[in-house]
């Protein structure tokens, strides 16, 4: 059971990380990897009434990788903490299957009740960006994304990203990307992560410059085709009064650069 474990977490980080060249780098120049095994025989203690052994073997694992687990905190299978130092996961916290945490993460509590639920909860698939703070006691869906020095403080939806501080939760939804830009997104689908936590167009402040941007555009259609039908009903009535009414700037033609703005953006 070990050592299956253990050839899986060594899998999941060749697959993830692509400085990692070999098993036998990763085996032995890995804090993360060195981090969770630790974390096992500490937890095992923890969860058998060793609780001193658990939290002394927690200690020295905090002191030759920089990451700290806390014996009691519950951990999936393929997770990946990458670089990882300054890692700080709490008693109470739960981190699900195929997880990525970077450098300088919290996953930290704002209770001080003894025995309640005081950390975080991550769903499978998360990924939390460097030095992000998730702190409380609820749940970050599956496949969530938390930006680096995000500061989260309530609840993320399955799929949905949380950057900023506080942070702001941006729901997935489908937009139209370039061709160079789906291809990433999809690269980093079949790669089960993206690093940092981030991807295109999760800035929130783009996407409501984007989405003005478009409303203008789309506006800017309307008005032409609405002079352009004016223009039709006067030569249609082939009266000089008609004609007369159709001012000589009249926007027929459209002229709004929602491309170029939105390339600006």
């Amino acid at each position: 059971m070990f050592f299956a474990r253990l050839r899986e977490d060594v899998a999941c980080i060749l697959e993830r990380d692509p400085a990692a060249r070999t098993a036998w780098e990763v085996l032995t120049c890995y804090p993360g990897l060195h981090a969770l095994t630790m974390h096992r025989a500490a937890h095992w203690c923890w969860t058998h009434g060793l609780k001193w052994l658990g939290r002394w073997i927690s200690h020295w694992s905090r002191f030759f990788t920089g990451i700290e687990i806390h014996p009691g905190a519950k951990m999936g299978r393929r997770v990946f903490i990458d670089h990882g130092m300054g890692v700080v996961i709490g008693e109470t916290a739960e981190i699900g299957d195929d997880c990525t945490i970077y450098q300088g993460v919290t996953l930290g509590g704002t209770s001080l009740s003894k025995g309640a639920k005081r950390h975080p909860t991550l769903g499978k698939g998360v990924i939390v960006g460097a030095n992000a703070q998730v702190l409380g006691g609820f749940t970050v869906g599956d496949g969530a994304r938390v930006g680096s020095n995000a500061v989260v403080t309530k609840p993320v939806p399955d799929g949905a990203t949380a950057v900023g501080n506080p942070a702001r939760i941006i729901v997935a939804k489908q937009t139209l990307m370039d061709e160079k830009q789906a291809e990433r997104e999809a690269m980093a689908a079949r790669m089960g992560f993206s690093a940092y936590g981030l991807t295109e167009g999760d800035d929130p402040l783009s996407q409501a410059l984007r989405g003005l941007i478009d409303n203008a555009a789309g506006s800017d259609h309307q008005i032409a085709l609405l002079w352009q039908a004016i223009e039709k009903l006067a030569d249609c009535a082939q009266t000089q009064a008609a004609r007369d009414c159709m001012p000589d700037d009249a926007k027929k033609t459209e002229c709004f650069d929602a491309a170029g703005l939105n390339k600006l953006v």
